[in-house]
């Protein structure tokens, strides 16, 4: 090795790096002191101050009953041990790493189920030191916590949740937890919004937690109410339910005869109601009481399956109608040959003209005005010769032959009924959840 070469290396100048971390050190004094213990460990318990900028309320969970939020959280307290001599009283900024080496809050989120730091590029943390020993300590974290949510209204609900903070180790007397300027600690971003909810009002609030086993500790607590849009629901749920509902009620229009018709309408009505209450409650947690939404659901599904049950109920009585005429007119009509007398008798328009044929040979009656008789076409007249021999024959004679039954009053009463009696709940509901 040639002689130059070690001269040269001996006068290498000093590493400026090196020499500044071992100013800062000194300037802090954190090798001097043990700071595992808080500051003025023995005494009174030490004051630190937090307020919170929230930065974004990035969802809600309805099945998962839980709300994600990014904010800064910052801390401030006093250390004198970390009181230094400033000819400018300025402060001193650090990352990260200088936190891991001096004592800091053990702050806390109660009843999170997920949080974490941001680390892009680095660590999202912040600290400053001031001469005197005041601390600022901040950092950006994301945090999901759960919020006991109350669907008794849903969709026409509005819910409160909160953000707790609390001190993991320290009780009340050694660390007092407070909000550091009130109500004015708690500071939101104007352009924070949600697609299914209204931000109504945030507010801080602070009281004492107790542990059995460890004694009471000092919660802050970030409070916002929440109120749901309901122009979502009513596109796709009120409306369509309504819609099949008002669906169901054009069977009463439809001709009794029509079989086919009338029971698919009412068959798809059924399942898409079916189809409209799976899909609502696919998106809901399982809770064991009624929502708002199914009261609506299911008196709609119960309006629409009673228009089933009325067309059953009309298609029976019209079968059981028909077989007793049948009856009727098979027993009269063999004892009326060769009779004097002549009487009238009604036949329900439904008769086949099989039926109305049989009955050649006996005189027809002329027509009716219409004032006397509203529904002709629903009716034919027909003189049948009956025996006179007595009077109580007669009577009976009448009594039986005269059929007056119309299963066309159920539609009819169904066309009025079914309308007024939704109209109705329509109005208590939405005055009882509006």
């Amino acid at each position: 090795m040639r002689p130059w070469a070690g001269a040269s290396l001996a006068k290498k100048p000093p590493d400026v790096t090196k020499s500044r971390r071992l100013k800062t050190e000194q300037l802090l004094k954190v090798d001097d002191h043990d700071f595992t213990m808080r500051p003025a460990f023995g005494g009174p318990a030490i004051p630190v101050g937090v307020d919170v900028q929230v930065e974004s309320l990035d969802s809600i969970s309805e099945v998962d009953m839980d709300f994600t939020m990014t904010l800064y959280l910052r801390h401030y307290w006093k250390d004198e041990r970390l009181s230094f001599t400033s000819t400018t009283n300025k402060s001193m900024t650090f990352d990260g790493r200088l936190v891991k080496k001096i004592w800091v809050p053990d702050v806390f989120f109660v009843h999170s189920k997920r949080s974490f730091i941001h680390d892009t590029t680095t660590e999202n943390i912040m600290l400053r030191v001031f001469p005197d020993g005041h601390v600022l300590y901040s950092l950006r974290v994301t945090v999901t916590a759960a919020c006991n949510m109350d669907f008794s209204r849903f969709p026409l609900d509005s819910q409160s949740c909160s953000l707790e903070l609390e001190s993991y180790a320290y009780t009340d007397e050694d660390l007092m937890l407070y909000w550091k300027s009130g109500d004015e600690s708690l500071s939101i971003d104007d352009k924070i919004s949600l697609s299914q909810f209204l931000i109504q009002k945030f507010h801080t609030t602070s009281r004492l937690a107790f542990y059995s086993s460890t004694g009471w500790y000092n919660r802050l607590y970030i409070n916002f109410t929440l109120r749901r849009h309901i122009f979502f629901f009513l596109l796709q749920t009120y409306f369509p339910a309504t819609l099949m509902v008002m669906l169901s009620w054009v069977s009463f229009w439809i001709d009794r005869r029509a079989v086919p018709a009338r029971v698919s309408l009412g068959i798809t009505t059924v399942l898409t109601m079916s189809t409209i209450i799976t899909g609502v409650n696919a998106s809901m947690p399982r809770v064991s009481y009624i929502k708002a939404v199914d009261i609506y659901l299911w008196v709609s599904f119960v309006f629409v399956f009673l228009s089933v049950l009325e067309y059953a109920a009309v298609n029976y009585l019209t079968t059981v109608q028909e077989r007793r005429e049948r009856k009727l007119r098979d027993r009269s009509l063999p004892c009326t040959c060769g009779m004097s007398h002549t009487r009238t008798m009604m036949l329900d328009g439904t008769y086949s003209e099989a039926d109305t044929n049989s009955l050649a040979g006996y005189t027809e009656a002329p027509m009716v005005p219409d004032e006397v008789v509203p529904e002709k076409q629903e009716h034919m007249v027909v003189h049948l010769s009956v025996s006179s021999e007595s009077t109580n024959t007669k009577k009976k004679g009448i009594r039986a032959l005269r059929i007056m039954q119309n299963t066309h009053a159920i539609d009819k009463y169904s066309r009025m009924i079914f309308p007024g009696a939704y109209i109705i709940f329509n109005l208590i509901y939405w005055s009882v959840y509006c």
